[in-house]
């Protein structure tokens, strides 16, 4: 099959690629100058060169494609660079359904994100108004809503690395973020997903009729805090932690004077987030992939260690 790859390129589109080789695919991926660098098995691919900015390059990547897989997503935003979420997350979906539709394509797979909703933060106001945009093009669509991705970043940007970078390695104590707005006892929860099973969805998705129309989460086997997941992190580069307490509200202060500065690790609407959770049932990964997902443990993420 015939497969447009756009965000081909980031930490997830660089296993997905792969997924889609391995099965004998052809993907074809839309990359900005020089980021063809970035790819494992450029010379195995059709590459267009441009951006989201250029609709030929866009109707160039679809061309001839039988699906397309739309991966395009920032959780920061740069305005001045023109990096923005209403660009990437939203105009970008809208732009490539229009070119699949001219181009004849019939099925596409989307990755949004876990909790999405309509006005909320911008960055889950246009991830929402993007499924809807799908939801609405008349296409054999599938949605997927991971929770967060964790797996060797393989030189790209994820989550577990940066918690291992910021807070495990160095020597003074980590941080366990807390709220009064968090369900329960206050204490952030997610359920990371390995990137292996998220490429593994998405490929078999684009063979599956039954999932054809549906918007599923995809979710790791476990519920973890943010505690839970430090305690793992260390014990997979040999670190034991002292963790303490730190409640959202001192970081939603600092962040709302320093998060226009690129030091600042989080931004206002990602504590907003935070605090919202990002926990899912595996029940989705179990359908789709006829075995359980990989768990955020030790074993997975001994390329931490490695790193």
């Amino acid at each position: 099959m015939r497969v447009a790859v756009i965000g081909g390129t980031g930490f997830v589109g660089g296993y997905i690629v792969d997924e889609l080789l391995a099965h004998g695919h052809e993907p074809a991926l839309l990359v900005r100058k020089g980021s063809s660098a970035r790819l494992r098995q450029a010379d195995r691919c059709r590459l267009v060169e441009g951006d989201l900015d250029s609709p030929a390059a866009i109707r160039d990547t679809v061309e001839n494609a039988d699906a397309v897989i739309y991966l395009v997503g920032i959780l920061r935003e740069r305005p001045a660079q023109g990096i923005t979420f209403e660009r990437l997350q939203y105009r970008g979906v809208v732009d490539t359904l229009a070119a699949a539709a001219a181009s004849g394509v019939r099925r596409l797979v989307l990755m949004s994100a876990n909790g999405v909703e309509a006005r909320a933060t911008p960055y889950q106001d246009t991830k929402y108004r993007a499924e809807q945009a799908v939801a609405e093009s008349g296409l054999d669509y599938t949605v997927f809503r991971p929770s967060v991705i964790f797996g060797d970043p393989q030189g790209r940007m994820e989550f577990a690395t940066q918690l291992c970078r910021d807070m495990v390695r160095p020597p003074l104590p980590a941080v366990a973020f807390r709220s009064r707005d968090a369900a329960g006892d206050g204490q952030i929860r997610m359920s990371p997903v390995h990137v292996e099973d998220v490429a593994a969805a998405f490929v078999a998705a684009l063979d599956d009729a039954s999932l054809t129309g549906r918007t599923l989460v995809l979710a790791g086997p476990e519920v973890l805090t943010w505690s839970d997941m430090l305690e793992r992190i260390g014990r997979a580069v040999g670190r034991q932690k002292i963790v303490l307490p730190m409640p959202v509200r001192l970081m939603r202060l600092a962040a709302s004077a320093l998060d226009r500065f690129e030091f600042f690790p989080v931004t206002r609407d990602q504590l907003t987030m935070l605090v919202q959770g990002n926990t899912g049932s595996p029940d989705a990964v179990r359908e789709i992939l006829g075995r359980e997902p990989k768990p955020f443990s030790p074993e997975a993420l001994a390329y931490l260690a490695a790193g």
